[in-house]
């Protein structure tokens, strides 16, 4: 089957094909044509299945006909992620090039004046993230009533980021009366709620199982302990023909940490996190795109929506808290039928992490033998037995020194303190001497009970 077949226009045809694109994928043969039929559909795809064109390219030709109006998106495709739908945005730009089609991209993390401008002069389709297209919609920039299509994209990601009540707001919003697009990696049960009340008899469409990996990805997990990640991430850098990675990270701090580390012993590493800026992100990817770097730290801001061609190795630093996360990690790697490879570290304490991630996937990762642990390991001996040695030194001195210098030490502070003691006794000498004296002076007890003397009156009244 080829793209053809699916009942596309010639333009798009003549697009597609310029893109390299001959033989559709999967979710793409089995979706394109109920959507091109305005069907609702569910479409329960793995990342890097081609998903995305599965819902940009029969959109194109159902918007080539119609006019767009101020303030009013005639479609709306919503994405959990600035990243994803920056993707988005890039696949109609190279997809609805041979038609005359308008659209904008409502994030954050840039300046709302362009975003509204584009809405005022209207718009074809609009890709938005919920939170930028609420905060637009609250401040009348903007009207859902005109949207006669729908799209939510990573639905179970949408669930994960806390999107759901945004999403039941919008769709309650919109015109009841559109064609609505769900596509998800998973289908938990919020997604199926969901799916259940705002799509209207959908085609369900499922090319994979939900939360299986690509069969193209080799994928590893490698026990190692915290503190000797980031060595074992180095030798596998250097011996497993690494062309481009990405490093996912859990921690946003362990992202910068890593990629300084990374750039300490002369990797070619970027950045990506969520406290970067839209234009500092989109910087870090084109570097890593154009092949300025060769290696990208990210956070799960990066796991999805990031598609990147050649990326042959992906490295969970951190075993992900999500299982689902870890399907979205590697999927960034064997993307569009090319092979790929997968490590996911796991220190002791993510035990219960990795298990979670083999029950959802279904399958045992294998662990990975490092050909070099062994002689890691008696090169760090090495060391140890050196310390040791020298620790024991230490501690023989330290038995032995008090010895030798115990006794000239008391006896030079007994030299230094007599000299003291003698200066004092003669100050002293005169006290006790008064004292006797004073002893001496007061009159003795003899004993006597009687009647004071008469005489001892009298001298003691003068």
């Amino acid at each position: 089957m080829n793209f053809a077949d699916l009942g596309l226009s010639e333009e798009l045809l003549q697009a597609v094909e310029a893109a390299g694109y001959t033989e559709p994928t999967p979710i793409q043969a089995q979706a394109i044509p109920p959507v091109l039929m305005m069907k609702d559909l569910i479409g329960i795809a793995q990342t890097g299945t081609g998903k995305t064109a599965s819902f940009v390219l029969p959109m194109i030709d159902i918007l080539a006909h119609g006019r767009r109006r101020a303030l009013m998106p005639r479609s709306l495709i919503l994405e959990p992620t600035r990243e994803l739908a920056a993707q988005v945005a890039e696949n109609f730009e190279k997809y609805g090039k041979n038609h005359d089609l308008k659209m904008a991209l409502l994030i954050g993390g840039v300046q709302m004046g362009d975003q509204v401008k584009a809405l005022t002069e209207g718009v074809d389709v609009l890709i938005a993230t919920p939170g930028r297209l609420m905060d637009l919609f609250e401040r009348g920039k903007i009207l859902l009533t005109g949207c006669e299509l729908l799209v939510i994209d990573e639905a179970d990601r949408m669930l994960d980021m806390g999107f759901i009540p945004d999403i039941e707001n919008i769709c309650s919003k919109l015109p009841t009366n559109r064609q609505t697009m769900l596509f998800s990696a998973t289908m938990p049960p919020p997604i199926k709620k969901l799916s259940d009340r705002f799509l209207s008899n959908p085609k369900y469409i499922e090319v994979a199982r939900p939360a299986t990996a690509n069969i193209n990805i080799v994928q590893h997990k490698v026990a190692v302990t915290a503190r000797k990640k980031r060595e074992v991430l180095r030798h596998l850098l250097r011996t497993d023909n690494v062309s481009t990675a990405i490093v996912f990270c859990n921690r946003k701090t362990t992202v910068r940490e890593l990629a300084k580390s990374l750039k300490g012993h002369g990797f070619g590493a970027g950045e990506i996190h969520g406290d970067m800026d839209q234009p500092a992100r989109l910087a870090e990817l084109d570097r890593f795109k154009s092949g300025d770097v060769n290696i990208l730290v990210a956070s799960d801001v990066a796991a999805r929506g990031l598609d990147v061609k050649g990326v042959s190795h992906v490295f969970n630093f951190d075993t992900p808290w999500h299982p689902d996360d870890y399907v979205h990690r590697i999927g960034r790697t064997g993307r569009g039928g090319a092979s790929g490879r997968a490590f996911t570290f796991v220190a002791p304490e993510d035990a219960e992490a990795i298990d979670n991630v083999e029950k959802l996937t279904g399958h045992k990762i294998p662990l990975f033998d490092l050909q070099t642990e062994e002689a890691e390991e008696a090169r760090e001996e090495k060391p140890k037995a050196r310390r040791a040695s020298r620790e024991t030194a230490r501690d023989t001195d330290r038995r032995e020194v008090p010895e030798k210098r115990e006794v000239p030490e008391k006896r030079e502070e007994s030299a230094r303190r007599a000299p003291r003691r003698e200066a004092r006794a003669p100050a002293e000498e005169p006290r006790r001497e008064r004292r006797q004296r004073r002893s001496e002076a007061e009159p003795a007890d003899d004993g006597w009970n009687g009647p004071v003397p008469e005489f001892l009156k009298v001298s003691a009244l003068a």
